[in-house]
């Protein structure tokens, strides 16, 4: 038995908030699990400081299944995005701890590599497509075999996904949650533009990507999608709000551009219909917000059965401790798509020194053992939490936009 002696939440900002569970055993080992979650950081760092931690002492780290099973199991109110970005961070971290005692690095507990590196995607975005290109060029030109594209909406005043910072882009943007307004005529009109430029001046040899943000109903969707198709897209992302999963009966029926789905899905449940109906081709979950590895390797089994493939959420909203078990996870499964990489700042990359790794296109988790991240504590204290909140979407008219 490998006992439980204590554990503690780290909240820090540098550049943005990130919430990291340390749990450390009677050995002296210490593993590390993310618990960010973007404009609720303080509600899952409550959640585990006073809810999970004093359940975990004098546990057994090693029987990382039955904690998971008693975390989830246990409570009465089980799933939502709080509760299961808890669990995850306690998962994580006790993966890690479980690596580090056998000396190897994780994805060799996981069964071993299945591939040599994880093909990940970058973001290039612009306010006009003239700089989303450029953008491109700059990500191809740096290696990268896939590039999502994202421009500015002729005649909005600001876009969701389009940064002024190309390479730190964070959604959440103020102590309050800013209120854009939005046109889906407009959009729909440019995104084809957008694309038919990109093939003309990239070439078809890299992989293209474009995110919705589920601001589309199935029937606009499926229009989109149908217009993209002469320009190949790796996959359309997030056509739709993802709660009524049949809305991809509607989307599927008319178009065949791959779809995916899934960043915002907390437990299998989420994406069970469209697994089995084969109504995407890609599922999005993320280790933090859908249980941590152990959770999302169900996802991902349950997935292979019916040839959709993964493509984790990784935006910078996710610690570089998320981004090295999304790592250790897409290179011990069958069924890998794609994995979404956004690099952090130095500040960030300072308080979490990592032995993850990109090059040509590629990432590999390295071969530390463990997770292959520590923490900086003295550092993170430097950064203190500040409140900041993902922006809000209106129609022109001031409607509530359901997305």
């Amino acid at each position: 038995m490998l006992a439980i002696k204590k554990a503690h939440v780290v909240v820090t900002c540098p550049g943005r908030n990130f919430v990291t569970l340390k749990i450390e055993t009677a050995d002296g080992t210490y593993g590390l699990g993310d618990a960010t979650l973007n404009g609720r950081e303080l509600a899952v760092a409550s959640y585990l400081t006073d809810h999970v931690i004093p359940c975990l002492i004098g546990r057994d780290a090693h029987r990382i299944e039955d904690i998971w099973q008693f975390l989830y199991r246990g409570a009465y109110w089980r799933g939502g995005p709080v509760t299961m970005s808890a669990i995850a961070a306690v998962d994580m971290a006790l993966w890690d701890i479980k690596a580090k005692v056998a000396g190897l690095p994780l994805y060799q507990l996981l069964g071993g590599a299945c591939r040599d590196g994880v093909m990940v995607y970058g973001h290039a975005n612009g306010e006009t497509v003239e700089e989303t290109l450029a953008a491109a060029e700059r990500y191809k030109a740096e290696g990268y075999r896939a590039i999502r594209l994202q421009s500015g909406v002729p005649g909005l005043k600001s876009t969701y996904g389009v940064s002024k910072d190309k390479y730190f882009y964070e959604p959440a943007d103020g102590d309050l949650p800013t209120e854009n307004l939005w046109s889906t005529p407009a959009y729909l009109a440019s995104v084809p533009d957008l694309f038919a430029a990109a093939r003309e001046r990239l070439g078809w040899d890299v992989h293209l990507l474009h995110d919705v943000h589920h601001r589309l109903t199935p029937i606009e969707a499926a229009r989109l999608g149908k217009d993209l198709e002469p320009y190949r897209l790796f996959w359309l992302e997030d056509a739709v709000p993802a709660e009524n999963q049949e809305s991809f009966r509607l989307i599927r029926q008319h178009t065949t551009t791959p779809l995916a789905i899934g960043e915002i899905f907390n437990r299998i449940w989420d994406a069970k219909g469209l697994i089995e109906e084969q109504l995407i081709d890609y599922i999005r979950a993320t280790v933090v917000h859908a249980g941590g590895i152990t959770h999302l390797r169900r996802i991902a089994a349950l997935a292979d059965l019916y040839n959709v493939k993964t493509g984790c959420h990784g935006a910078t909203d996710l610690s570089p401790i998320c981004m090295a078990a999304a790592l250790h996870f897409d290179l011990s499964i069958p069924n890998f798509g794609i994995q979404e990489y956004m690099r952090h700042t130095p500040e960030t990359d300072a308080v979490f020194p990592h032995a993850y790794s990109f090059e040509n296109g590629f990432m590999h988790p390295g071969d530390k053992p463990g997770l292959g991240v520590d923490l900086d504590e003295a550092l993170a204290g430097r950064y203190p939490y500040k409140r900041a909140y993902l922006p809000v979407n209106r129609l022109e008219d001031g409607t509530m936009f359901n997305w």
